[in-house]
């Protein structure tokens, strides 16, 4: 990959919404050229999908998230991807990496409420066959997501008072 287009899936990140003539001044390369490489990165894959980050603390939605920690047995000649294939079609499941370290597998899955991820886990996840143990870990707050700030600091609405 050359230097610009790595600069285009930059700017790409940083806002998706950039339009490809903003883009080509950025890069130095003109709006048509930037459009032929961007569809050529959505064709082949490299672009997966633009993505919006949502504060969904904000919107006063409540959505309950956790990480799930996975320690699993591989079925012989098979490895993860039978596992990962199943365990990323539940719609609860967000993301799914494989791990070094003491667990194999981690997901995030989100659901309405802590019971109603409790029992994800413990009727959908823990009965796996191939699954040994789980570790969850629900989120309380997130600070950081992809990149962008979420916490907003807190004001001051008295002066300090100092002896």
């Amino acid at each position: 990959m050359d230097e610009k287009t790595r600069h285009i899936l930059e700017c790409l990140e940083e806002d998706a919404r950039l339009d490809h003539g903003k883009i080509a001044t950025l890069t130095g390369l003109d709006k048509d050229e930037v459009s032929r490489r961007i569809q050529e990165m959505e064709k082949s894959g490299i672009i997966r999908k633009y993505k919006t980050v949502i504060d969904w603390d904000m919107t006063g939605d409540e959505n309950v998230y956790a990480v799930i920690e996975l320690k699993v047995t591989l079925e012989r000649k098979k490895g993860y991807q039978n596992l990962v294939e199943r365990l990323y079609k539940f719609p609860e499941v967000r993301s799914v990496r494989l791990l070094s370290g003491q667990y194999d597998l981690s997901l995030t899955v989100s659901g309405k409420s802590m019971k109603e991820v409790a029992f994800f886990v413990a009727e959908k996840i823990s009965t796996l066959d191939q699954v040994q143990h789980t570790a969850t870990h629900f989120v309380l707050k997130t600070y950081k997501e992809d990149g962008v700030i979420l916490y907003e600091k807190e004001q001051l609405t008295r002066l300090p008072v100092t002896p």
